[in-house]
């Protein structure tokens, strides 16, 4: 029977998760339950020994031996996403939840900043979880998953002890879920009845026995005869101490070692670290012109050399251009068109990482299409971006004129705001451009350009003639300091987790949020009174009724009874409403329809009245004195003191909230009604839900699925209006009739709203409209722009000259991908859906891929205030610390943020940022996107890759001397017959890699496509097939020399396409670098045929097994070598192997075998024994290696040090053994320190193990 050992404490959620999972296996294979066992197996718990005695450690392992296969996931997808969910419940939620709960649970010393970190990183894992469990009752499918068992109990210790009810009242799904799992009969067998927190405090750490039914034994010295127990900062106080002491005793051992070393050999001088050098191309080259690559090769790989010229060569031949190579666009090609469009960034914008991954995944898809010989088009545009454009104009006229746009004038306004833009509008380009994005430049497009601002205003005319555009007044988000309407997207949801004081612009003092007021509405004619609550008392002035709910009891009795208003004598209806939330307060709430999105629809239901207390400035109007002419924030004291006053006022409370702020002006976002022009959406969003449906437009990755068909079912229509003067002015005229028969219209009316593609074109149409001579008509143009979306919603089809039927209109629309971040999926890809079909008929494009968010090493949001925040172009060029204090100083941030950021920055890098290159920031940026998971950008593993960018640069300098000046390649790739064993195995290696970048490009996966070229280039190039072709060039075979050059360049010509569309520029410059098979051959490497399965052919898996035995051998050779330091010094080895069929391969690749083990001699055996004086080791359960030692080493002075060594680790294990043997170790030292000492135990048994075998052998040559 297969035993389970798990914690003895009562809150180890770990073993708790283990003992669940076993719940859930057949009675007949359960495991044997047992405490601790922990030292016994050297494995952290919980642990599970099963009946072949294969040893299972950690939550995931031992989960998924013990779950049923169906709860591991069933299908394919569900069973990755039930690996995330286990992942991500260790990796995210583990930490934060530990970190906030053992201070409570005295398990570490309390930290207030690692607190309040943890309860912040918590709060947003709980925010991500209930959103992902607004719509499921379990993480994964319809029933219950290892998942839900895991991440339920990563996050008992929270809900049992932090988690009070105003803190989880924001994750009502996470709660609903939590309870759903903690009541199933296997949490509970397990758990017992769980206690949600009720109130946060200090706890008395438990180390009572788990239970779970009568499986688990209770712990020994719990029972009432045992010893009064230690506290636990006794237990803590000695633990420290022992470790310090063990600590100082390996540090004395440790110079000793040093000091005997010392003494033993000569000292060597220590080697000066290479630092990466910096190398500049300086041959005259004018832009455009072809780079000299005739030139020797540098000694090693340089960005600054290998990214030089390039770029302006590329653009000049036009390789980046669909046109290039073809005739005519209009012929069809065979091998199809590929179209993408650039999601515009903002002319506003610089470069962040964002921007860099967007831009290495589109150009690498795009490299490996044109490549592939389709009609290539990557389309780059660039967004107006009306609102951050007009903010920046703004502060630039006020700095250098101390003039606002009101004293310019709108068109003045305008003409400043276009100079700008030619003067700074195209940095972001250069940026791009330094990326080595192959965009046709020819092609680009800015929002406001003639042709797109011609086919914005054709958009907006057929859909208002249609009645998709229609005038209303309604609640919108207006941003106060900016006097505009915002979209959602510029919303930031600020939260908070009680009284809090934030700078708000035009304000003094900062401004108290996070609060709850409440206050009593008198009813009328009556004594009684209604109590209320509210977070923004100042709009208490436009509340026009107070709703229950219909069921409520408590306030049946008010059924057409009023409350009055305390500042006014207006009477406000007491209405009844489902909408209210029985448990919340006191179950009355006050509606203001005019200032809540949600007391907007109460008044709708019931018509109440709509009274607007804010105006455009932030100031109220329409209230009695004293509160008129009130900024609001001032009016917020201003009305809670009259309260007071009164004696209305109740009390004050801390309350969790979200504060809408505008990103753009971090003014607070005030809901405000006006009049605003509107997209009806419901019918274009069922098109675009069914699009997905039907499988006629593909998301990918499917985890987003479900976000596409709750906004789409469940879309609201869409506000378009902007109070800007930047931007598409709205073609919408309103009428005024100079004729009595025809009555004056209001502004919300729509029939007096004309839109028209111009002045003249709208009077034409309200003349026919209103029956009346156009002489008669005034026609005044809205003053409003249009939302930036609406114009980035055509961009797809804008860019091509719609609604004109233009070549490429025909050629390029539908496009075949949109790439993007999924932050936007509905702000812009759902919009380009939607107006695609409802203006052309078709999709935009034919398949959506989301990448993920970039986030920092730590798993944390970039942000300025941490110092995390990089510019890819810092990780290109390089950056001292001091420079990247420098760019913090010339930021926004406050004097303390900055040096809070710097802090963060001297952490993460001391030394500042070293250059990498595009090439390597391009590649990890990819190798790290894996779908569906955010990405956690180390510049260290950006530096690695620089590395091997150096790899690759020595790689082909080897080879292009080898190959020789005289050296021309076979007019195909192909195999002669006379190839090595290593031939054949390099290009079956190559083979495989090709036929991996090919399905991973197909499929978006990148870190396959990643993986598969450093694989082959690095651990199967470079380390072993070199090597192995070393021998072959030092001979005189001139056969074998001709073949493995062919082979070589084959590899390298490959290899290098392989690698084009991640590493541009180092692809391209040992490309130019290589011989060509063909006069005819292509001038670039970008416009160079990718590699395709069919023509790398030679997959051989059984040449691929041979190699990979062969290779086990190698490395049990160098480990053999390594154990007894024999660094330069050659020794025989002796194969054993176990039949005729293993000796037959072995003997065939003994002299690879010789050169890649360093060995002197390879002698293979089946029979015989080898002899006297050889140290062994199993290479696996065919061959075991025997190599001899004797006469190479001084025996009897290896015996001498080994048994020094034995004595000290005899010592260790002694020591403790004796401490880990007391009857009192198990009950009072804290488990932390348990589990460290069995993995002290484990490392020094097999450290003396092997001594002991050193020994033995040593004695043998003796």
């Amino acid at each position: 029977m297969s035993i389970l050992y798990v914690s003895p404490h009562a809150d180890d959620f770990r073993s708790q998760t283990a003992l669940i999972a076993a719940e859930f296996t057949p009675p007949s294979s359960r495991p044997r339950v047992q405490t601790g066992g922990g030292t016994l197996l050297a494995r952290p718990l919980p642990s599970l020994v099963t009946d072949g005695g294969l040893v299972l450690a950690g939550v995931a392992s031992v989960g998924y031996f013990l779950c049923p296969e169906k709860m591991a996931g069933s299908g394919q997808r569900d069973s990755a996403l039930v690996r995330q969910w286990v992942s991500f419940a260790e990796n995210e939620v583990t930490p934060a939840a530990c970190a906030w709960t053992f201070p409570l649970l005295g398990m570490l010393d309390p930290n207030k900043q690692v607190t309040e970190r943890a309860q912040t990183e918590l709060k947003k894992v709980l925010t991500m979880l209930d959103s992902f469990l607004k719509l499921r009752t379990f993480l994964v499918g319809e029933s219950l998953t290892l998942a839900d068992i895991t991440v339920a109990c990563s996050l008992l210790l929270p809900f049992k002890y932090v988690l009070e009810p105003a803190v989880r009242k924001p994750f009502v799904n996470v709660s609903r879920w939590f309870v759903t799992c903690v009541n199933q009969p296997q949490f509970k067998k397990v758990l017992g009845d769980v206690k949600l927190c009720e109130k946060a405090g200090q706890v008395n750490p438990k180390t009572s026995s788990l239970q779970s039914g009568e499986q688990v034994p209770k712990v020994p010295g719990q029972e009432a005869s045992a010893p009064q127990p230690k506290t636990e900062a006794q237990l803590k106080k000695e633990a420290k101490k022992r470790e310090k002491m063990e600590k100082f005793q390996q540090k004395k051992e440790m110079e000793q070692k040093k000091q005997q070393s010392q003494t033993e050999k000569k000292a060597k001088p220590e080697k000066e670290k290479k630092e990466l050098g910096v190398i500049t191309y300086d041959l005259p080259t004018p832009a455009g012109e072809k780079k000299d690559v005739q030139c020797a090769m540098p000694d090693s790989y340089s960005p600054q050399y290998v990214e030089a010229a390039w770029y302006p060569w590329w653009e000049k031949q036009s390789f980046f251009k669909p046109e290039y190579g073809r005739k005519d666009l209009s012929e069809p090609n065979p091998k199809g068109v590929f179209m993408m469009c650039i999601p515009p960034p903002n002319v506003t914008g610089s470069l962040h990482l964002g921007h860099a991954l967007t831009n290495a995944i589109q150009d690498s898809l795009t490299r490996w299409h044109r490549m592939r010989g389709e009609t290539t088009l990557w389309n780059p545009g660039c967004d107006h971006a009306g609102i951050a454009t007009q903010v920046v104009v703004e502060k630039k006229l006020w700095r250098e004129q101390k003039k606002n746009r009101h004293d310019l004038g709108r068109d003045a306004f305008i003409k400043e705001v276009w100079k700008w833009k030619n003067q700074k509008g195209d940095r972001i380009y250069h940026q791009l451009k330094k990326l080595g994005s192959s965009l046709d430049w020819d092609r680009a497009c800015f929002t406001m350009d003639t042709k797109l601002s011609y086919a914005v205003q054709e958009a907006f005319v057929q859909l208002h003639e249609e009645g998709v555009i229609y005038r209303s007044k309604r609640l919108v988000n207006w941003s106060c300091s900016l006097n505009s309407a915002i979209s959602d997207i510029e919303v930031d949801k600020k939260e908070l987790t009680g009284r809090t004081l934030l700078p708000v612009p035009g304000y003094k003092d900062k401004v108290e949020f996070g609060v709850l007021v409440s206050f009593a509405y008198k009813i009328e004619g009556s004594d009684e009174e209604v109590i209320v609550a509210t977070t923004r008392i100042e709009t208490m002035l436009g509340d026009t009724a107070v709703a229950v709910h219909p069921q409520d009891a408590r306030y049946q009795h008010l059924k057409g009874k009023t409350v009055v208003h305390p500042f006014c004598d207006r009477k406000l209806p007491v209405v009844f409403d489902e909408f209210v939330d029985v448990n919340f307060g006191t179950g009355a709430v006050k509606i203001t329809p005019a200032h809540d999105h949600n007391d907007w629809e109460v008044g709708q239901r019931h018509d109440l009245e709509f009274i607007n207390i804010i105006d455009e400035n932030g100031f109220l109007i329409n209230v009695p004195p004293p509160f008129l002419g009130m900024k609001r924030f001032d009016a917020r004291k201003a009305v809670l003191e009259a309260l007071k006053q009164r004696g209305q006022f109740k009390e004050v409370k801390d309350n969790p909230m979200v504060v809408p702020v505008c990103s753009r002006s971090k003014d607070v976002v005030e809901p405000l009604l006006k009049p605003q022009w509107y997209v009806s959406c419901e019918e274009m969003g069922r098109q675009a839900a069914e699009a997905v449906r039907s499988g006629e437009l593909k998301i990918i990755p499917e985890t987003h699925l479900k976000t596409w068909f709750n906004w789409m079912d469940n879309i609201r229509d869409w506000c378009i209006s902007r109070q800007l003067w930047w931007g598409h002015r709205i073609p919408a005229y309103f009428v005024t009739v100079n004729d009595p028969s025809v009555p004056p219209g209001e502004d919300t009316d729509g029939k007096y709203w004309i839109s028209g593609r111009s002045k003249e074109e709208a009077l034409e149409k309200a003349a026919k409209v209103f029956g009346v001579p156009a002489e008669k008509i005034s026609l005044r143009q809205d003053e409003d722009v249009l939302d930036t979306w609406f114009s980035s919603g055509i961009f797809p089809f804008s860019i091509f000259g719609w609604p004109n039927q233009t070549q490429d209109l025909r050629v390029f629309y539908p496009g075949t991908l949109l790439e993007t971040g999924h932050d936007i999926l509905f702000f812009w890809v759902a919009r380009m859906v939607m107006l695609g079909l409802r203006l052309t008929g078709k999709l935009p494009f034919k398949e959506v891929y989301l990448h993920a968010v970039v986030r920092d090493a730590h798993g944390r949001k970039m942000s300025k205030s941490l110092g995390n925040v990089i510019d890819p172009l810092d990780v290109i060029t390089g950056i001292s610390i001091e420079g990247l204090h420098a760019q913090l100083v010339d930021s926004n941030l406050d004097p303390v943020e900055i040096e809070k950021a710097k802090e963060g920055q001297k952490s993460d890098y001391p030394n500042g940022i070293p250059e990498c290159g595009t090439d390597a920031l391009r590649f990890a940026l990819c190798a790290y996107t894996s779908q569906g998971r955010d990405i956690n950008l180390d510049v260290n593993r950006i530096l690695g890759y620089r590395h091997f960018c150096n790899k690759l640069w020595n790689a082909t300098k080897f080879a292009i001397r080898v190959l020789g000046e005289d050296f021309k390649p076979v007019a195909k790739a192909q195999l002669c017959g006379s190839e090595s064993l290593a031939d054949r195995w390099i290009l079956s290696r190559l083979s495989l890699a090709v036929q991996l970048c090919d399905s991973g490009f197909r499929s978006y996966d990148f870190p396959a496509i990643t993986t598969a070229i450093y694989s082959f280039w690095l651990y199967e190039l470079c380390d072993v097939y070199l090597e192995c072709l070393k021998p072959v060039f030092a001979g005189s075979d001139v056969a074998a020399m001709s073949v493995s050059r062919n082979t070589l360049y084959t590899c390298l010509d490959a290899g290098l396409r392989l690698l084009s569309p991640l590493m541009p520029f180092v692809s391209e410059e040992l490309f130019q670098r290589l011989p060509r098979r063909s006069a005819q051959a292509p001038p670039s490497i970008c416009v160079t045929p990718y590699p395709e399965a069919s023509e790398f052919c030679w997959r051989s898996e059984e040449t691929d097994r041979n190699m990979e035995f062969i290779m086990t051998i190698i490395r049990t050779i160098r480990s053999l070598r390594a154990d007894y330091n024999l660094t330069k010094t050659k020794a025989d080895c002796y194969l054993q192997c176990l039949d005729a069929e293993t000796v037959a391969v072995v003997k065939q690749y003994s002299p690879y075998i010789q050169t890649l083990s360093s060995s002197q001699t390879v002698n293979t055996l089946q029979s015989g024994e080898p002899p006297a004086g050889c140290a062994v080791a199993i290479a696996s359960d065919k061959c075991t290696v025997h190599l001899l030692l004797k006469g190479l080493i001084d025996a009897e002075k290896e015996i001498s040090k080994l048994s020094v060594k034995r004595g000290e680790l005899q010592k260790q294990l002694e020591k403790l053994a004796e401490r880990m043997g007391k009857a009192d170790y198990r009950d009072k030292v804290p488990q932390k320190v348990q589990e460290g000492d069995a993995e002290k135990m484990k490392q020094s048994e097999t450290e003396l193990q092997k001594v002991e075998e050193a020994v033995e052998n040593f004695k043998r040559m003796l």
